[in-house]
Parts: structure tokens; sequence; C-alpha cells
């Protein structure tokens, strides 16, 4: 059976991995863990526990179909005007399960457990980081540390690095990553979820080392902390932070690329990569799951390598 990684967090690895889980492969989802915003926010502040509320969604989004009710359930979000408010269900259950068990992969296994998870569900490391960004300020630079700040903030990012500098990948995402036969990245928030996996040095060495084909998944809007950002250049910023990475297939499912593919393309072949670009959009924002999941499936069974 094929083996696929997909790298990212969010709603844009969820997309990802709604797609994938509805092809027959081997799937993993490595996860950022640097997220603090929200929930996910409230309980980092409190607790030493990696970031539920990515590796959350990762879950849900792989989750068997005859477990509705407990994705469901993971997904509620608390009302009211209390200490729960605004936390969902799933982040509450991950940080118990994350405080039970001294290697968070095995919470993560537990809960894949739960929702019958299509993927086993993997942090990028097992230590929670920080994302630290350069922006630019007038003729300067100011710097942003939290991936909540970083996504809002004003001014285009120039440069982007995690905190702790010497932390490391997890062995297990090591271990998929040397083994996977095919990488796909994005979609996702571009500074904050799909680079992150490249600013881990023994991570980007291993998807440099290892033999799987590589797909990048490009958004289908401009986020905030993109904004002015083109196609073209999200490949070029990619490609900056990816040194010793090869990448094959570039996919586009902006309906703009259809009509000028030019610049994009140049940008592909700048990784050594192919332009794929199709219709892929339901909305202005978010990929058609079915049609995410065909392109997909096309270039894992059409390319072998």
């Amino acid at each position: 059976m094929t083996s696929v990684v997909a790298f990212g967090g969010g709603r844009g690895l969820s997309a990802s991995l709604r797609a994938l889980s509805k092809l027959d492969l081997d799937l993993t989802a490595v996860v950022t863990v640097a997220d603090d915003g929200g929930s996910t926010g409230d309980i980092r502040a409190t607790r030493p526990v990696l970031p539920p509320g990515d590796l959350r969604k990762a879950l849900v989004a792989t989750a068997d179909p005859d477990r509705s009710e407990t994705a469901r359930l993971f997904s509620h979000r608390f009302g009211g005007q209390d200490f729960l408010t605004g936390h969902p269900v799933g982040n509450v259950v991950l940080t118990g399960l994350l405080e039970l068990h001294a290697n968070p992969v095995d919470a993560l296994d537990f809960a894949a457990r739960l929702l019958g998870s299509r993927a086993r569900v993997l942090p990028m490391s097992c230590t929670p980081l920080d994302i630290e960004a350069d922006l630019a300020e007038g003729p300067g630079t100011r710097t942003i540390v939290g991936q909540h700040d970083i996504a809002v903030a004003d001014g285009s990012v120039k440069d982007v690095r995690l905190l702790p500098a010497a932390a490391t990948a997890c062995p297990e995402t090591l271990d998929a990553v040397a083994e996977a036969d095919w990488h796909v990245f994005g979609p996702g928030s571009w500074y904050t979820s799909v680079i992150p996996h490249l600013l881990l040095p023994d991570l980007r060495e291993a998807i440099g080392a290892a033999k799987a084909r590589r797909i990048v998944v490009l958004n289908l809007s401009e986020e905030k902390e993109t904004d002015g950002l083109t196609l073209a250049g999200h490949v070029d910023t990619l490609r900056r932070y990816a040194e010793g990475v090869r990448f094959h297939y570039v996919v586009s499912g902006d309906t703009r690329t259809l009509a000028d593919p030019g610049s994009l393309n140049s940008a592909a072949q700048s990784l050594e990569a192919r332009l794929v670009a199709a219709d892929l959009a339901s909305d202005g924002v978010t990929h058609d799951v079915a049609a995410l999941a065909a392109v997909l499936g096309n270039l894992l069974v059409e390319d072998g390598g």
C-alpha cells in the first residue's frame, strides 16, 4: 500500500487529510505544534503540554465515518460564560491524555483509536514550539513571537524561526518521513503551518534524504500573513526554506492559474517541479475535498516514482 505523510496544521491540513482519507493509503499526518490561539492558547498558558487544537483537527478530519458521533463530540465547543467557554471537548480530552502519557505519541495513538482515525496523527516535535517572525515595518523590521499574533499582524513577513532553536522532531515522525512513498505539503497558513516543518533542522534533513516524491498544494486565497504574496511568491518562499528538499509537483486550485499559469509555472520549475492546475475550489477559500482527492489520487497512481 502506498504510504503518504501529509504536513501542515489547522484547517489546511484538515482539507488535505479529508481528501487523502478518500484514497486507499497508509496515511500519516505530521502536525505543527506552535499554535497558541484561542482555546489552545489558554491551555498552553497554564499546562506544559503540546498545543491540542491542530492535533484535534487532524484526528477529527480522519475519523471513521462510523464514529461520527465521537468526532462530533471532539468538535463540540462549550458555550456559556464560565471557565469552559470556548474550549472544544477534544482539546480537553487531548490535554488529559497528554498528561497521562509520558510520550505524546502514545496519547495521540489512544485518541486515534477512540475516533477510528484513518491516519496516524503525529506531532512535528514532542516539544511545544513557538514561531518567531520578522515583519517589514517602514524601512526596518519588527519581531513578533507567537503563531496567532503573526497570523493577524500588519506588515509582510520577511523571515520565520522556531523557538526553542534547539528543538528536535519526534523519533516516530522521522521514521514515518523516512519510510513514506509520498510527502504532501499544504494547503494551509504558509508561514505558520506549512513552512515550520522545514525549520526543524533534523526534520528538514529527513525530508530531503527520504526517497519520497513530494507534492505541495497551494492555497486558494491570501491570508493576513501572506497579504500581497502571489502564488509564485508562495513557491519562491517555500524554496527559500527548503534547502536540500526536492519537490516534484505544485498543485494549484486557484482558477486564476488556469487563465494565466506563466509566473507560477516558472516558480514551480525553480523547484524542479511540474505545475498541476485544476479548479479545486468549493468557494473562494475552501478546497473541494472530492476534487482535491481526485487530483492527488491521479498523481499518486500515475507517478509511482
